[in-house]
This record gives structure tokens, sequence and C-alpha cells, in this order.
């Protein structure tokens, strides 16, 4: 390269970086000028969208009762996409990852890799590569801004700083946004109730982050070991810990505990699981039963093994449908939760099986008893227990 050429590239380099610093200004200014949450966030996409020379940006805000991302703003999507359509908080999806970890997740070209499942949101779109950065309040993961692209592209370091620093005046703004005035402020302090909510938030804001720390060690360890084994291992860990991770987001105070509402618990599970795979329908019927935090995590984690066997194993290459019913009011105080697929049955069961054993001593811990019938017909597993709060 002579010397010619090599100053057009540092002059190039310095022009865009002027671009992302102005954007950044305008960014920051917007925050401050739009008192609407969602209008600015509109706004943000279309800066970023100039700024990367991008034409797909979204936002994705987590929700908790669904274990989901929804597209909350956007530039470039078709109609009806914004604020409607959802992706998964899946360990393969580079959203999920992103939120999961809090780490920066870009994708060169998805036709290249095999770690990373392309959604059909993407798919439709004809997106090929993607980067992911969290947009963190307080240090836990509140959502992702996402830019994808229709080309191959590598993203450079410049660019994942530049929407590293967008996130984080997202963030800001929707810290902001979500801050009571002075006024309410003292009185929420001084009313028993509100303190304890702004407690409960700020300890899930902290096990979030520690639930951030431990999937971004496992993202670390997939990359050093690629065998299709170890990761299927690793992913089944994820996918426990994400069990417990969502418990903590149905989290309500009651003065006799940290309550669980187990019916949104279990919906917000069965929706992350049915996000992880292709082919395999999750219907669920819930009573509203509330559990503390200690007795609806077995319950949680029970779910998640018995639906990840099924999975695994009920169907093969076929489709199929788990059913997950929980009632209350079962003999003297108890619940049932009971998980069925139509799958093939349990073919040359392991009674020494990990999993199996996982589920037995989960029952044991909330005074539960586990039962499971398997045949042509499919698998159905049983978990009765004591309904105590």
């Amino acid at each position: 390269m002579d010397e010619r050429s090599i100053e057009a590239t540092e002059s190039d380099v310095l022009d865009k970086l002027r671009r992302h610093i102005r954007i950044l200004v305008d960014i920051g200014r917007l925050s401050m000028e739009d008192a609407d949450i969602e209008r600015f966030l509109d706004k943000a996409v279309l800066q970023i969208a100039r700024a990367v020379e991008i034409h797909h940006v979204k936002i994705l805000q987590y929700r908790p009762d669904t274990s989901d991302l929804l597209l909350m703003a956007g530039v470039g999507w078709k109609k009806g996409v914004v604020r409607t359509a959802t992706l998964s908080v899946d360990f393969r999806s580079p959203p999920g990852r992103a939120f999961q970890t809090a780490e920066p997740v870009s994708i060169r070209d998805f036709g290249e890799q095999e770690e990373f499942v392309r959604s059909e949101l993407l798919a439709e779109h004809g997106i090929v590569a993607v980067s992911n950065v969290p947009v963190l309040i307080g240090g836990a993961a509140w959502g992702v801004l996402e830019v994808d692209s229709t080309k191959p592209r590598d993203f450079s370091q410049d660019t994942t700083e530049f929407l590293t620093a967008a996130a984080a005046l997202i963030g800001a703004a929707l810290r902001r946004d979500a801050r009571p005035d002075e006024h309410a402020r003292l009185m929420a302090a001084i009313a028993e109730a509100q303190k304890g909510q702004i407690l409960l938030r700020e300890m899930q804001h902290r096990v979030k982050n520690n639930f951030q720390l431990v999937l971004s060690s496992i993202s670390i360890q997939k990359r050093r070991y690629p065998d299709p084994e170890s990761h299927r291992a690793l992913d089944h860990v994820a996918s426990r810990i994400n069990a417990i991770s969502l418990a903590h987001d149905q989290l309500a105070p009651r003065q006799e505990g940290q309550i669980v509402r187990l019916s949104h618990y279990i919906r917000a599970l069965c929706s992350a699981i049915r996000n992880q795979v292709e082919e395999i329908e999750i219907d669920v019927e819930c009573d509203e039963l509330e559990l503390t935090i200690d007795r609806a995590l077995p319950v949680g984690l029970i779910l998640n093994e018995t639906a990840m066997n099924s999975i695994k194993h009920a169907f093969g290459a076929k489709s199929g449908r788990i059913k997950v019913n929980l009632v209350g009011g079962v003999g003297f105080g108890e619940a049932r939760l009971t998980v069925s697929d139509n799958g093939r049955g349990i073919q040359n069961p392991n009674e020494n099986g990990s999993g199996l054993k996982l589920i037995a001593s989960l029952a044991r811990q909330i005074g539960g008893t586990v039962d499971q019938n398997s045949g042509d017909a499919g698998t159905t597993t049983t978990l009765t227990f004591p309904l105590i709060t």
C-alpha cells in the first residue's frame, strides 16, 4: 500500500470516528429532549442506522412474563413488525446470547457458522450478518441493540464500541424514564411496601448480573470445546441456569417472604423452552398459584428437565407436541404439574441417568412425588407437591 492509500485509509477512519461522535451527541440530546420513551427509541434507531451505514436496526426489550425479546423500536423492517415481533432469549439466538451474557455478539455470515440459529424474522428480511450489544440498566441487561446486514460484514471493533456507547445512552434514558420525580421518591421511601419493591428490584438486578457472569463463562467454554457433545452438555447446563433466572424475574414481595407467581413462571419457562427448538409446540394450562422462591425453583427445574428430555428423546426428526398442566386443589392442599408428550415413548430407559436422579432429588426437596408413564402414545411425567407458601 502506497503512502497516498495509507493517508486515504486514515482519513476514512477519522471521518467515521467523527460521524460516530456526532451521532452519539445527537442521541444524548434526543434522550434529554423527548419525554416519550417510545418516540426517543424510534429516533435513536434512525441515528444508529446512519452511523453504521446499515438499513436494519432494532432495539429489543426483554419481557420476563413471556421470556422473549420484543422488538420495541426498529428501522428497515416490514410494516407490522415493530412492537409486535419477538425473538428468543435462547443461547443459540444471537440477541439471546447477548442478553444472557451481557456481552457483544457479532456474526459475519450465518452461512459460515453453526453455533447460532438465524430467526425467521431475519431470514424473511434477507439478513445474513448481525451485531448485538446488551442494553444495561444498573448493570443488568434490559434488552439488546442489534444492527443487521443483508450482506456478509465484518463488524469492526470501532463499530462494536459505537454500539456499546449508543446502548449505554439508551440505558440511561430508560433508567431516567423509569425514575419517579423527587416527591414520589421521598413518598416511596416512607411507604414500607414500596421500599420492599425497591429492594426487590435491586436484588433482582444483582442476581441477574450473577447469572450473566455464569452464562458468559459457559459461552467461553463452548468456544474452548467445539465438539458437539460438549456443546450439548453446556447448553443443557445453560438451560437449567436460565430456569433459575426466570424464577427470580417473577418474584413479588409479600409479608411472608419472596413469592413467585408460579403460573407466570411456568408460562415464561415454557416460552423459553419453545424458543429453543423448531417443530415442537408447547401447550400450557395453569391455575393461578403462588409459591415461595425456594419451593418454586425445584418445580421449574423439574419442568425444564422433563421438557428437555422430551425434546431430546421423544420425537426424533419428527415434529411433536408437549402439554404442560398445573392445577391446585388436588388432594389435601396439594398441586399437580403434568408434562406429557406425544412422542415415541422412552426407548431403553436408564434409571440411573442424571436427569431422572435430578428430578427425583428436586421432588424430595419440596416433599413431592414424581410418577412417569411411557408407551407408544408418548410419555407423561407427573409431579405432585404440597402447596405451601
